[in-house]
C-alpha cells in the first residue's frame, strides 16, 4: 500500500562509489571532535585528557554535498559568518550496523572511505561555546559537509598510514597522517556505537589535522587522503 504525503519527502544524500554504478545512500553524519593532537592544541584543549566526543550534521542532500570525481564544486558562501573555516577529514562509511561494537570487530562494519570537509562557521561556534549552548549553527548548516567519491575498504591499502592534507588556492594549509589520530578508526567506531546504534549509510567524519583556518569568497580548497579521490570546492 502506497503512502500519501502532505508534500514530497526531502531528498536524502548519496555518494558515488568508485568502480560501481550503484550509489551509497547516506543516513546520518557523525563527527569526532578534536581527534588530532595538533588540532586539539590549536583549539585550546589538552589532547592527553579528553575522551572522544561527537556531534552531528544533517544527512540530507542540502548539507551533504556529493562532489563528483575530477570536478570542483561551486558552493555558496554561508550566511551570518565572517570566520568560515575548512577542516579536511577522512570520512568512514558504515556498511554493517551494530551497537557496542568491539574494537577488534570494527573494521568489518566499514564499507569504505572518502575525503570530506567539515566546514565550520567558527565565529558562531565560538559564541555557542562561550554561552554553553549547542553548536548546530556553527556546524550543521546547508552545504556544511562536502564529500568526495567513496572507495570500498577492500580497495584501499592501509588507510591508517595515509597522508591527509588540504590546500587553499594551491598553498598547503593542512598536513598530517591518519595514524596521528588520538582515537583510531576502530576505537572511534567502538566508542560511537556505545552511544548510537550504527546503521548502514552512516558516515563518520574522523577529525582534522592542525592548520585549520578561514576560507574567503572566491577561494578553492582542495583536500586529499592517500589512496582516495581528492575533493575540491570553490566558494562563490
Amino acid at each position: 500500500m502506497s503512502t500519501n504525503f502532505i508534500f514530497s519527502p526531502h531528498q536524502a544524500a548519496s555518494l558515488a562509489v568508485a568502480g560501481v554504478d550503484a550509489r551509497f545512500p547516506v543516513r546520518r553524519v557523525y563527527c569526532v571532535g578534536r581527534n588530532y593532537a595538533g588540532h586539539a592544541r590549536e583549539m585550546g584543549s589538552d589532547p592527553n585528557r579528553e575522551p572522544p566526543f561527537f556531534f552531528c550534521k544533517p544527512g540530507d542532500a542540502d548539507a551533504v554535498v556529493a562532489v563528483a570525481p575530477g570536478t570542483t564544486a561551486e558552493l555558496p558562501f554561508p550566511p551570518a559568518t565572517s570566520n568560515f573555516h575548512f577542516e579536511c577529514e577522512l570520512v568512514v562509511a558504515i556498511g554493517k550496523g551494530g551497537a557496542n561494537i568491539a574494537v577488534a570487530d570494527a573494521a568489518s562494519h566499514i564499507f569504505g572511505y572518502a575525503v570530506g570537509f567539515d566546514m565550520t562557521r567558527r565565529d558562531l561556534q565560538g559564541r555557542m561555546k562561550d554561552a554553553g549552548r549547542p553548536w548546530e549553527i556553527g556546524k550543521a548548516f546547508d552545504f556544511s559537509a562536502p564529500v568526495g567519491q567513496l572507495h570500498r575498504a577492500a580497495d584501499v591499502a592501509d588507510i591508517a598510514k595515509a597522508a591527509i592534507g588540504l590546500q587553499v588556492d594551491g598553498v598547503t594549509r593542512q598536513e598530517g597522517h591518519v595514524d596521528d589520530m588520538i582515537w583510531s578508526i576502530p576505537e572511534t567506531i567502538a566508542n560511537l556505537s556505545t552511544l548510537f546504534t550504527l546503521q548502514p549509510g552512516d558516515l563518520i567524519f574522523t577529525g582534522t589535522p592542525e592548520g585549520v583556518g578561514a576560507v574567503q569568497r572566491g577561494q578553492t580548497i582542495a583536500g586529499h587522503v592517500d589512496g582516495l579521490t581528492g575533493l575540491s570546492v570553490r566558494y562563490i
